[in-house]
């Protein structure tokens, strides 16, 4: 299955109010696992920076003036989400702002049934607790201490792994991949072991098996696993 992380910047925190976005960031993800597959753009708000937001992303006015619009990196973003599902945390607020750009340039909306929000999903499996990206890249253990400021890539790169062990993924794919390194099943169900491409070498010497052998000797024939063993060849009559 396909779907995609993503993760916006913006002006504000309101596009009903004038606030624009400045840029989105994508990562794909195959069958829960990133494909190293990405989208990335700024965009040009045709507006000034509040601080309040440039403190949060590092992204002024000046650096943005360069930029595209965005009806003119659309087509691009459209054909790189496809279908797929989108995988956003705290989804609510970056589709709006997307969905407010889609409106400016009379293009269709995304529908909101296309959205996985990490929050809700974190939400629900840890309550009562902060469930920020941080916050999760803490409890999950991925390094983000390159993460000095928002930046919707690497914000977006970051929730691809936090995702995946937020919903069971990694662990499930580890047991998965550790089975099939050690079993298979063969068309009648039945399982089969793998066998080494290489023996290993043995581990007892010659001497430790004459050893052994002479031990055996000295326990007579009424020793129990005597019952296990084969019965001898008969020799066909003569």
């Amino acid at each position: 299955m396909r779907e995609i992380v993503l993760d916006t910047e913006t002006t504000g925190l309101d596009p009903l109010r004038g606030d624009r976005l400045v840029e989105i960031g994508c990562v794909e993800i195959l069958n829960r696992m990133p494909t190293g597959q990405t989208f990335h753009v700024y965009i040009n708000p045709e507006r000034d920076m509040p601080a309040e937001a440039f403190a949060v992303h590092g992204l002024s006015s000046e650096f943005l003036a360069t930029k595209p619009l965005f009806h003119e990196v659309v087509d691009e973003f459209i054909a790189f989400i496809g279908d797929a599902p989108l995988v956003i945390h705290n989804a609510s607020f970056d589709i709006s702002f997307i969905n407010a750009e889609l409106d400016r340039i009379k293009k269709a909306a995304i529908p909101r049934d296309r959205l996985v929000d990490t929050l809700l999903l974190a939400r629900r499996k840890h309550p009562g607790v902060s469930n920020r990206l941080d916050d999760l890249c803490s409890r999950y253990a991925i390094d983000n201490s390159h993460r000095t400021k928002h930046g919707a890539l690497l914000d977006a790169e970051l929730l691809a792994e936090v995702y995946i062990d937020l919903i069971g993924a990694r662990q499930s794919q580890l047991i998965l991949a550790s089975d099939s390194e050690e079993i298979r099943v063969n068309v009648t169900g039945e399982i089969t072991r793998r066998q080494r491409a290489v023996p290993l070498a043995p581990r007892i010497s010659d001497a430790e098996r004459e050893a052994h052998r002479a031990f055996i000797a000295t326990l007579g024939d009424k020793a129990i696993w005597n019952e296990f063993l084969p019965a001898p060849a008969v020799s066909p009559a003569g």
